[in-house]
């Protein structure tokens, strides 16, 4: 562990270290860093020669390191969506050198800092909350596709990291802050006050130390209050500080105190929601999370507590309070002396109304209990079969016992019994003889207690019912927006998408990525001949001949107009050619039947890869626009493919 230079400042004078500038203390090595395998990544790394090949060499001397991220890249495998990855290499490959940079930093960072010289600060919860903030990020990242979900994994991870490092430098100071601050709004403010910095200002220089790009870091840093941000609505920025701050919500949440757990329950459902998850929905996927959580937990030697599942959790009653009603409620009475008992039952039906329930000893009234539901139960503690402490504790035991109001009736005043009676569940208590005056007061108190959970719960209905009809709205709004309507197809906009997607993924796997951008030979004549109406009926049909003969993991898009664009991953230029072909035949040979018109067509294809040389994917889709051109002056109803900048003509 580095030593503080707030103990002993690098020039020997102390308590010094707030007035250094992160760039010294950067330079100083002061700041939280990786070592070992993870620093001999970094420089690897920083290398214009670097190889994945000897990236791996690297990582498999670590075997912690090895076993970490072959979890990580056996995700998707575990979903489904591939094989899992055995080898080093593979595992590489999938995640990206880049990735793997991010990665070792966070995980070298979880090793060396599990404790520390700040007193005050909790490093296990620390790292609690940023492990499961990192597996939420990747399962939000998974749903969403705004981001690599590994790449989100390790922002996720480091997220907080500024606060580490400030107890790291700070050890002192920091410390007696943190004991004096109550939540975490107050403490950005406090850090700044005393230490003229904050923790996200170090967050933001060990993030770009680490290799996270600045679209991402600057996300990360603005995360706890995505509001003021500023970033405009809708773009990707925007999109990532919500979903940090979905991923904190999540951590916030699973750490949480029981008692402190509804409010941050209510929020998922509406942050769910915006993703467009019903209640359901939003359930399953933080139960993913916390399983997730649990098993990386067991790997990096984390606290991961075992929680209930979330629809549990999000049913759990509410907490107690007062608020005053006078109503009337199911009241169960558990009295064996059967004269008290009459003149109980008589006391009780003036106080809460005529739905009063009896019951001889705790046996009987646990049976009573699970056909009424009574709101209250008022129990003698001294019975035969069944007492009230054990009826007590056996209602407490259930979940649908834990909400009810229970009054215990005790000739024993001594402090010890009544403190049992508390412990094992009980609510109030009532000395005996009762009198009415007391057992008003405690009645009164009941109503009120009553009251407030009827109302939290038909609270928590209503944002449950809002959430799902979010969630639909949501959904379709999300539908409309990225679907061509007249195909059917994805229109331009979620065409874009996913070619950004497929070039990240190929950027980080090396792997092909071809293009065809698509156009209807003639198509103004159909229009100007047949009628628009039917025009639109031949591009629909068109739509679907090619989503219809397309590969099963090709993506076919409707630019716009006769256009249209075919997304092929893990494909070269070869295997492209042979499927345009296919396409082109097909339109050719199956005539379009709109009423009695029996309409002919054909399309053009231009085809393009993803090169060493290619810059970005708007190029790519620019390279196969030339190849479409060649192939219209050519003659049409043919394929050219544009490879190193030749265009070379297909058949007609």
């Amino acid at each position: 562990m580095t030593t503080s230079p707030t103990e002993s400042g690098p020039h020997g004078r102390p308590g010094q270290a707030h007035d250094m500038p992160l760039e010294q203390l950067r330079f100083n090595g002061q700041l939280p860093s990786p070592k070992g395998v993870a620093l001999a990544i970094m420089e690897i790394c920083g290398r214009d020669d670097a190889t994945i090949g000897e990236i791996a060499r690297v990582v498999q001397t670590d075997p912690a390191l090895t076993s970490r991220l072959l979890q990580l890249a056996n995700t998707a495998a575990a979903n489904g969506s591939g094989r899992p990855f055995v080898s080093v290499a593979e595992a590489v490959v999938r995640l990206g050198m880049t990735t793997v940079r991010q990665l070792a930093v966070g995980f070298s960072m979880v090793d060396q800092y599990q404790g520390g010289p700040c007193e005050a600060f909790d490093y296990a919860h620390f790292w609690s909350h940023a492990l499961l903030m990192a597996v939420a990020c990747q399962a939000l990242a998974s749903q969403s596709r705004i981001g690599s979900p590994d790449e989100l994994f390790a922002c996720g991870l480091m997220a907080r990291i500024g606060c580490l490092a400030l107890a790291t430098v700070h050890p002192v100071e920091y410390g007696r802050l943190l004991e004096e601050c109550e939540d975490d709004g107050q403490l950005i403010a406090l850090e700044r006050e005393r230490l003229q910095t904050d923790h996200n200002a170090f967050t933001a220089v060990i993030l770009a130390d680490s290799g996270i790009p600045g679209a991402l870091a600057e996300p990360v840093c603005h995360h706890e209050a995505p509001e003021a941000a500023g970033f405009a609505e809708g773009s990707r920025p925007y999109q990532l500080v919500q979903l940090f701050h979905h991923a904190r919500r999540i951590a916030d949440m699973g750490l949480a105190p029981e008692d402190e757990r509804g409010e941050l329950i209510s929020e998922l459902f509406l942050l769910g929601g915006r993703l467009g998850l019903d209640g359901t929905e939003v359930g399953e996927l933080v139960d993913r999370i916390l399983a997730r959580w649990r098993e990386w937990g067991e790997l990096l030697r984390v606290p991961a507590r075992r929680l209930p599942l979330f629809a549990s959790m999000a049913e759990a009653p509410a907490p107690k309070a007062a608020e005053p009603r006078k109503l009337g409620m199911r009241v169960l009475l558990v009295e064996d002396e059967p004269t008290s008992r009459v003149l109980l039952e008589a006391q009780l039906r003036s106080l809460a109304g005529p739905e009063i329930h009896c019951a001889a000893n705790g046996e009987e009234a646990l049976a009573l209990a699970v056909k009424v539901m009574p709101h209250i139960v008022v129990t003698d503690w001294m019975m035969p079969v069944m007492d009230g402490l054990e009826l007590c504790r056996a209602l407490r035991a259930t979940d649908w016992g834990q909400s009810m109001y229970v009054i215990m009736l005790t000739g024993m005043d001594a402090e010890d019994e009544i403190v049992e009676a508390f412990e094992a569940g009980v609510d109030d208590y009532v000395t005996k003889p009762v009198k009415m005056r007391a057992l008003s007061a405690r009645m009164r108190a009941a109503q009120h207690y009553v009251q407030l959970l009827e109302s939290w719960e038909r609270d928590r209905a209503q944002l449950k019912q809002f959430a799902s009809e979010l969630a639909i709205s949501n959904r379709k709004l999300e539908h409309y927006a990225l679907t061509d309507l007249l195909t059917g197809l994805p229109n331009r906009r979620a065409g874009m998408e996913i070619l950004g997607q497929a070039w990240s993924a190929a950027s980080r796997s090396r792997q092909g990525l071809t293009v065809m951008m698509i156009d209807i030979d003639r198509f103004k004549a159909v229009n100007d001949t047949h009628g628009h109406a039917v025009g639109d009926r031949v591009l629909a049909e068109v739509g679907q001949l090619l989503r219809g003969t397309a590969r099963r993991d090709d993506h076919v898009i409707r630019m716009g107009g006769e256009e249209f664009l075919v997304i092929c991953q893990n494909s070269d230029l070869r295997a492209t050619l042979q499927a345009a072909e296919r396409l082109r035949l097909k339109v050719r040979e199956v005539p379009i039947q709109v009423g009695e018109r029996v309409i002919h067509t054909s399309i053009s294809v231009g085809i393009s890869s993803r090169e060493p040389s290619t810059p970005d994917e708007d190029n790519l889709i620019a390279t196969a626009d030339a190849a479409l051109y060649a192939a219209k002056r050519g003659g049409r109803d043919r394929c050219c493919v544009n490879s190193g900048g030749r265009i070379l003509g297909g058949p007609g």
